[in-house]
């Protein structure tokens, strides 16, 4: 029994291009497990999936990755399998992954904030502690984690809530589900889980995240519709409001049979429709599909898998939220 580590880039990867100076993947999974310097580490498997930096880490691509992983997570001879991925588009990776995968096997997406070309690099201790997460017998069915300069985090709950700093990551209104400390994995409550959806024959990538504003209008959700979007997901203020013009946009693309979801761009609290005057009350009433406290982004992940699989938007949405 062993661990699979399934490389895909990222910065955990990187190093300075010589020709540039920016930062390029580079690195091979030998070449990380190299880095750890780790002679006891449990028996490891590579599979060099790609090496891509995170922002092109999406639609097939990110679709395949997660194929790729629950596969492996199926192995009878697989214990655990670390994902190396870079930090921008974790969340939405891990998430994929995690609505998809149908073992217990433990599934957990490190990276790194700073390159290996640094002395001072995350990347070697957070694949270290990775690998005990993904060999740890606690860490069955808890489904795809992310774990990050000592924390876990369920792929529902966790965001992206820095750009530099080397905690990176946090799962705001619900905190970590663990921690890993020295050589000792804990973890401290159960995520919240639903039944891995069925596998689409491909997922949908017309799904469109806009973002409202003070003064946000009807433009953006009619341009989505007209250039080819499938489905819209709103990341509203506060409770999941707009105002009169969205209020508008939204009722026709609804009534045109394209599904609208309603997010808050709030990091914190539940969508519900409370308000009028173009609120949330009124969208709702308009037809827009409430995603209590599912980001913008991962719901964009859900209508992908979902309208892929010929899964009703609104029955997946209310199963999720």
């Amino acid at each position: 029994m062993g661990i699979v580590v399934v490389t895909t880039g990222g910065t955990i990867s990187m190093r300075p291009d010589p020709a540039t100076g920016g930062l390029v993947p580079a690195l091979s999974g030998t070449d990380l497990v190299d880095l750890i310097r780790w002679p006891e580490a449990p028996p490891l498997e590579l599979d060099d999936f790609a090496h891509v930096p995170s922002w092109d880490l999406h639609g097939e691509l990110a679709f395949r990755l997660a194929l790729r992983v629950c596969e492996q997570a199926r192995r009878p001879d697989v214990t655990g399998v670390v994902v190396t991925h870079g930090t921008d588009t974790m969340e939405e990776s891990a998430y994929m992954i995690d609505r998809l995968l149908d073992s217990e096997t433990p599934v957990v997406l490190v990276g790194a904030q700073r390159p290996n070309s640094v002395p001072d690099s995350d990347g070697p201790r957070n694949l270290r502690s990775g690998i005990l997460v993904a060999a740890s017998a606690a860490a069955r069915g808890r489904g795809a984690l992310v774990c990050f300069d000592g924390e876990l985090h369920a792929a529902r709950e966790v965001r992206k809530v820095h750009t530099s700093a080397l905690r990176a990551f946090g799962s705001p209104g619900y905190g970590p589900v663990g921690v890993v400390d020295e050589l000792t994995v804990r973890f401290q409550r159960t995520p919240d889980r639903r039944p891995p959806l069925p596998v689409p024959p491909a997922i949908v990538a017309e799904v469109d995240l806009i973002r409202g504003y003070a003064g946000w209008d009807g433009r953006l959700i009619r341009a989505s519709v007209a250039s080819g979007a499938r489905a819209v997901v709103l990341e509203a203020t506060g409770r999941g409001n707009g105002n009169a013009a969205v209020l508008a946009a939204v009722s026709e693309v609804v009534a045109a049979g394209v599904p609208v979801v309603l997010c808050s761009r709030s990091a914190e609290g539940r969508v519900e429709g409370v308000y009028a005057r173009g609120g949330g009350f009124d969208l709702v009433a308009a037809g827009a599909i409430p995603a209590g406290d599912l980001a913008g982004p991962k719901a964009r992940v859900l209508l992908q898998l979902a309208l892929g699989a010929g899964i009703d938007a609104r029955a997946a949405i209310a199963a999720e939220a």
